[in-house]
């Protein structure tokens, strides 16, 4: 763990919260999205490194801007004026005391649900800390192969920390603390539709990678209490960065590979949101020009 008042770790990080992009977000899960967007905050750096991510800008080449506490807890207050749907987190763990303390400053005065929205390598003393703040999980699940995560994320432990953070926000999120709005399937929704309260899991299809999704779905079926989260299956995979390098990797998922992954997931009785296959389009991927940054 690096102390980042003396130096960077890992993930390029300094001590002030640093975004790209601070401005509603249309392309979420719809019952996250809905009509007004969700308040996005897209945070720079990251802790992996995915020969794929789409944001590599941002995760990777560390473009943004640094901004104070106060500045980030204004922003999520403007979002709520602006109308939208919950303030979105994206990729913040490694701000995490400066989100705290924004949300020390704010989240008394949000109508409108906390996101964290984020890449599944997570400790779980970090998802402990974050009880109380967070009304909706929204995490990647990137693989169960260790091979595959250390080759494209440079984390051969990525599923270890992963399934551990995963039920720590399910517990915190769990249908036992929901008493009101709408309740299915372990989540809380809004008369309209809009989640309030639980968790997705995302994940990604990779192309040559079906069978390690097809194990991963059944791991997650077998260890996370059924009813308590929503899965979200993406096909929207698209070579960006260093996947060009990589052969592998170097190309869309064929429709058969998508729909040997789509198939395991309905025969596991998996409820959530089963991406169309022709959504691998490049516009998924914002702009980043530290729109609506101070």
């Amino acid at each position: 763990m690096a102390d980042r008042n003396k130096s960077k770790g890992f993930c390029n990080a300094g001590t002030k919260p640093k975004l790209a992009r601070a401005a509603l977000h249309f392309w979420e899960e719809p019952c996250i999205s809905g009509k007004g967007g969700s308040g996005a905050l897209f945070f720079s750096n990251c802790t992996l490194r995915c020969k794929f991510c789409q944001n590599y800008e941002i995760s990777a080449g560390g473009f943004g801007k640094e901004i104070t506490v106060a500045e980030l807890a204004d922003i999520m207050l403007r979002f709520e004026d602006e109308g939208a749907e919950n303030v979105d987190l994206i990729t913040a763990t490694h701000y995490l005391p400066s989100v705290l303390e924004a949300l020390d400053r704010v989240k008394h005065r949000l109508n409108i649900p906390v996101v964290y929205n984020c890449g599944g390598y997570e400790s779980l003393e970090s998802i402990r800390r974050l009880d109380g703040y967070v009304d909706i999980y929204l995490p990647d699940i990137k693989y169960y192969s260790k091979e595959l995560s250390e080759k494209y994320s440079m984390a051969r432990n990525y599923y270890e920390y992963a399934i551990p953070a995963v039920k720590e926000m399910i517990r915190q999120t769990g249908k036992e603390l929901i008493s009101t709005a709408e309740i299915e399937e372990g989540c809380a929704y809004a008369s309209d539709g809009i989640l309030k309260r639980g968790v997705i899991i995302r994940h990604m299809v990779l192309p040559g990678a079906k069978n390690d999704s097809i194990k991963l779905l059944n791991k997650l079926s077998e260890e996370l209490p059924k009813g308590h989260y929503l899965i979200s299956l993406l096909s929207q995979y698209t070579p960006f960065y260093k996947a060009k390098e990589d052969p592998k990797l170097n190309r869309r998922i064929t429709s058969y590979e998508y729909d040997c992954v789509r198939k395991e997931a309905l025969r596991l009785g998996m409820d959530g949101y089963i991406q169309e296959k022709s959504s691998a389009k490049e516009e998924y991927t914002p702009s980043f020009k530290l729109e609506g940054l101070p």
